[in-house]
């Protein structure tokens, strides 16, 4: 049986680079489908681990992943989730949305909530995979979104 090693911690300013790196390849194939860059290509990292809501997912000594999310309400929000696509796979994607869901539990928050473009059709199955419930499908900023919710089980 192979072990993976990986670590999850909060993202410090000296991973901005990383950070927008894994956008860029994670994101950069739906340029064409979407029409023009996904918004997650545009994040202002630098503000949002300034504000302490982005998390890194390390393999070995590598960032190969990570997450935005901030409480909003009674719901923990996730912004914006990649993995680097060389490393797809390997179950980074999930330990980070597993780690989501222990925070908002942590946090006592009753809910996750995420959206996604809906022309990103193997996120929005993603999801799906993972008890995720579509809630609402709009049209916000010239971007198709599908918002999907997911309850926090005591």
């Amino acid at each position: 049986m192979h072990f993976v090693t990986m670590q999850i911690q909060r993202a410090r300013p000296e991973d901005v680079a990383f950070l927008k790196r894994i956008a860029i390849a994670a994101f950069s194939p739906y340029i064409r489908r979407i029409g023009r860059k996904p918004a997650p290509m545009q994040a202002d990292f630098p503000a949002l681990v300034a504000a302490g809501e982005v998390w890194t997912l390390s393999h070995m000594v590598d960032i190969v992943g990570y997450i935005v999310m901030r409480p909003e309400h009674s719901s923990l929000h996730v912004e914006n989730v990649a993995v680097h696509p060389e490393q797809h796979g390997h179950g980074f994607g999930r330990a980070l949305m597993d780690f989501a869901e222990g925070e908002a539990r942590r946090q006592g928050l009753e809910r996750l909530d995420l959206y996604t473009n809906a022309k990103m059709r193997e996120n929005a199955a993603f999801y799906s995979t993972l008890g995720w419930q579509e809630t609402a499908r709009r049209n916000e900023q010239g971007f198709e979104r599908i918002y999907f919710g997911k309850s926090i089980s005591s």
